[in-house]
């Protein structure tokens, strides 16, 4: 994410200039941000997600998403771009441009995004009530990161590593991190 030095933009005025603008920006309370691009790895990753998960969610009245859909923290007033999202709220069908109560979203780490996907961008989501699982996918090695939201509203995590099956609770998916990590070339150390 790169800070774009703009005058403050009301969620109007970002959403508008975001329908027309040719990069995607995330917005946080007045701010743009601009969005970089991501890796082989990074979007092979996030493909391979969300073929699994539409093919597991159909018929159910849940849709995916990836990274061109917008979750709105309407309390904080904040607009993000996960890499993968996941609503079963029928609220959700209601705004084309933007979903407020997902159930499940999953960032794919990156050296540039990491630190703010594991901090702030984390602490931020947290305050949608809707959401019951929060995913760090790492792109340089196979490791998944859940983090689930149990009966008393803390955050609890729960690691995958290879040759381990890993489980979404929230849409009660259960898929194997080798079909995650398909195609996926990681770098020599």
């Amino acid at each position: 994410m790169i800070a774009s030095p703009q005058p403050y933009l009301n969620p109007e005025e970002y959403l508008q200039m975001e329908e027309h603008s040719l990069i995607k920006h995330e917005y946080i309370n007045g701010q743009i941000y601009a969005m970089v691009g991501a890796n082989d790895a990074h979007v092979t990753i996030a493909g391979n997600l969300f073929v699994l998960l539409r093919s597991h969610v159909r018929g159910s009245g849940c849709r995916v998403y990836m990274s061109d859909m917008k979750a709105r923290i309407e309390s904080l007033n904040r607009y993000f771009y996960p890499d993968v999202m996941v609503t079963c709220d029928p609220r959700d069908r209601e705004t084309p441009l933007e979903k407020r109560f997902p159930c499940l979203i999953v960032e794919v780490l990156s050296n540039s995004t990491e630190a703010f996907d594991r901090g702030d961008k984390f602490a931020d989501y947290q305050a949608l009530d809707s959401l019951q699982e929060y995913v760090l996918i790492n792109s340089k090695r196979q490791r998944v990161e859940c983090f689930r939201r149990n009966e008393t509203g803390l955050w609890v995590l729960q690691f995958y590593t290879d040759k381990q099956n890993f489980r979404l609770e929230s849409i009660n998916f259960e898929g194997a991190i080798a079909d995650l990590y398909e195609d996926v070339k990681f770098a020599s150390p």
